[in-house]
């Protein structure tokens, strides 16, 4: 992009909102500058904008093989298509039910390494098991598989082909034990396990035991079935615990395995009342005689309901709980709780609890150093302030404005062969069923092409699938446990309609960076997405708030297809951006609505609106919200470095101060050491 563009391009970090209620589940992530990411350039093709010849007639073909109108003509005219096979397999399982064992097997046979192939093998050895042709189906179907439904339906076979054969039942024992809930698949053999009386008393209570585990009641109910009149009683006693703690428990046995019941039922009575739980354990303490260890679980949850929402018992709970059972969870809570109350010294002094591992990430370095400073103690605040801002993430980044430090960031970007991977066959069939809108299938394909690549293979195929659109490659393509893959942030934190992102923030005084995040977290930069509660899009806004928006901008609004629509989705997200921004004032508040709705907002500024932003943002009380506005607000940073070079500090971004201070991106010397 030009200069002018440049500039433009990253100038409002200020402004996000609330697109509605619903669901967002992304991995925080960072982000990388690509000097390759012009305005007009490859990163921004429209991803399927227009299908070839080919590929148009192969969806329509596809519609057709599932409604059952496929043509002679059709197939003839596509068999030299990629996608052929799919077609084939779409058919096939329309006639599931009719199709010969010969059609079927010819199918496997000539797709036995391919993705298709391997997906009409899992309804196809159902298919064999319910027309019970068990000489074939004990053929296809191994024993030892991993899968626990192909693992039932070879030992069904067996079973029902060879009587006399009982390894079968041998092979079934893990399944059997493992305290889950049968599958469709594993509950005839299971049946039959039972009916020929190949299950023991003890594999029954292992399979409690494990149920018990679990939390699984009916599972629990199920296993008693065949058991004698007197342990069934005990084992239903069990289940009907966990369900619903009654004081018909009392007589139960005084065992562990009792003791493992009656913590768990406890457990699951805190999580809905907390004040009932901790009424009612003490008479359990007494009567089973609960080591600390397993009352400590209970009145673990009994503080953490408590806190989460930071009711007035809460601090006297979480004093309760013994030091065996704290946990992860536990250990958080009680900093926020402390928080809440704007306890400094005891949120660094639950800080300090924590195990060294926890208590070392950016997160809780930068809050230690934030207590030690409203403290008093400068020079300890100064050390875990440095230490944090070592962190390429939200933290590290509000740490290094404490300390005027630039914000660390090491790039991984290793040259890559595109020609090494681009005629991959199973690489070019997933590309062809994502333009078609075939995203299942496109899958199984994609991991049916990149297991067997090196990593720089599999890297290559994540820029090839960008160039075609398919950009949420860039998350679910990486390993983010590797460190160097983490950092590949050119194709982890693409751009994608940049100039709509450009014209639509400059109209709304917004920072076109953090519009860009706001995508980049709520669709991948998939225009086609559709969340569960119904939000559409790229900027995923629901059809109500499309419509009003579009109604209050006068922009044309024909149904909630229209949000489909990359430019019409950006336009309308982008002034809804706006208006929230300007109705909550404050960034972290519009970011928080625009995942929780205005209702939880409220509830928390009346609660907490004096806190500063990084305080607030920590107390919310909502784990998925608490996690989404610092992702978002991490990418606004990230996707400012991609467009600029450098990036707004994330204090003045917060503040709402468009024009604020600059960083550099810097790696640290021990990180570049690495």
């Amino acid at each position: 992009m030009n200069l002018q563009k440049s500039i433009q391009f990253a100038l409002v970090a200020l402004s996000l909102a609330a697109c509605s209620q619903r669901g967002h589940a992304e991995p925080p992530q960072t982000a990388s500058k690509d000097p390759a990411m012009n305005v007009g350039g490859t990163a921004n093709a429209e991803p399927g904008a227009v299908l070839a010849n080919t590929d148009a007639a192969m969806k329509a073909a596809l519609l057709d093989a599932e409604m059952g109108r496929l043509s002679a003509a059709q197939k003839t005219a596509l068999a030299g298509h990629p996608l052929f096979g799919w077609l084939e397999y779409a058919e096939l399982r329309r006639n599931l039910n009719t199709i010969t064992l010969g059609e079927g097997n010819a199918f496997l046979q000539r797709h036995a390494n391919d993705a298709v192939g391997k997906t009409f093998r899992d309804i196809w050895l159902p298919t064999l098991s319910r027309r019970m042709q068990w000489a074939e189906l004990s053929r296809l179907a191994d024993l030892n598989a991993k899968s626990d439904n192909e693992r039932c339906l070879a030992a069904y076979a067996r079973a029902m082909g060879s009587p006399n054969d009982t390894q079968w039942a041998i092979a079934l024992q893990p399944v059997y034990a493992n305290g889950k809930p049968f599958s469709e698949s594993c509950q005839p053999v299971m049946q039959l396990l039972e009916s020929r009386a190949l299950i023991g008393n003890s594999q029954r209570w292992q399979r409690i035991d494990n149920a018990i585990e679990n939390n699984q009641p009916n599972v629990i109910r199920d296993a008693a079935v065949g058991l004698p009149p007197e342990e069934a009683g005990i084992a239903n006693a069990y289940a009907s615990f966990l369900t619903a703690v009654q004081d018909s428990a009392m007589s139960l046995p005084k065992d562990e395995r009792s003791r493992k019941v009656i913590t768990s039922g406890l457990v699951r009575l805190a999580k809905s009342s907390p004040i009932t739980a901790e009424m009612t354990l003490p008479r359990y303490v007494a009567a089973f005689d609960l080591d600390s260890s397993q009352s400590g679980k209970v009145l673990n949850e009994i503080a953490v309901q408590s806190a989460v929402s930071y009711e007035p018992e809460a601090l006297r709970r979480l004093n309760a709980v013994p030091a065996v059972a704290y946990d992860e969870r536990f250990n958080e809570v009680r900093v926020r709780e402390a928080m809440a109350r704007s306890d400094w010294r005891g949120a660094r002094a639950a800080i300090r609890a924590m195990p060294a591992e926890q208590r070392d990430s950016a997160r809780w370095r930068y809050f230690d150093a934030r207590f030690s400073e409203l403290i008093g103690d400068q020079a300890s605040a100064r050390e875990n302030y440095r230490k944090a801002a070592e962190k390429s993430e939200f933290y590290g980044y509000l740490a290094a404005d404490r300390i005027n430090a630039p914000y660390a960031l090491c790039e991984y970007a290793p040259a890559l062969r595109l020609a090494s991977v681009q005629s991959n066959p199973a690489l070019q069939r997933a590309l062809a069923l994502r333009r078609i809108g075939r995203k299942e299938w496109a899958a199984k394909e994609w991991a049916a092409a990149v297991t067997p690549m090196s990593r720089e293979q599999r890297f290559a195929a994540i820029e090839v699938a960008q160039k075609d659109g398919w950009f949420d490659r860039g998350v679910f393509g990486f390993d983010l446990k590797d460190p160097e893959e983490a950092r590949f942030y050119r194709l982890r934190f693409p751009i994608h309609h940049a100039d709509t992102i450009q014209r639509e923030a400059a109209k709304n005084a917004l920072d076109p960076a953090w519009v860009a995040a706001e995508i980049r977290a709520e669709s991948l930069f998939d225009a086609e997405v559709k969340s569960p509660a119904g939000a559409m899009g790229l900027m995923q806004l629901m059809p109500a708030t499309g419509m009003a928006t579009a109604n209050r901008i006068g922009l044309p609004y024909a149904g909630s297809q229209t949000l489909y629509e990359p430019d019409a989705n950006i336009a309308l997200g982008s002034a809804y951006l706006r208006e929230m921004w300007n109705k909550y004032g404050q960034l972290p508040y519009a970011i928080a609505a625009y995942n929780a709705g205005p209702g939880p907002v409220a509830r928390w500024t009346s609660q907490r609106g004096s806190f500063d932003p990084d305080t607030w943002i920590e107390t919310i009380s909502y784990k998925e919200t608490r996690e989404y506005v610092p992702r978002v607000l991490a990418f606004s940073v990230m996707y400012d470095w991609r467009m600029r070079g450098d990036a707004l500090r994330l204090t003045d971004r917060m503040a709402g101060r468009m024009s604020g201070n600059r960083t550099r991106f810097v790696c640290p010397a021990a990180h570049a050491a690495r």
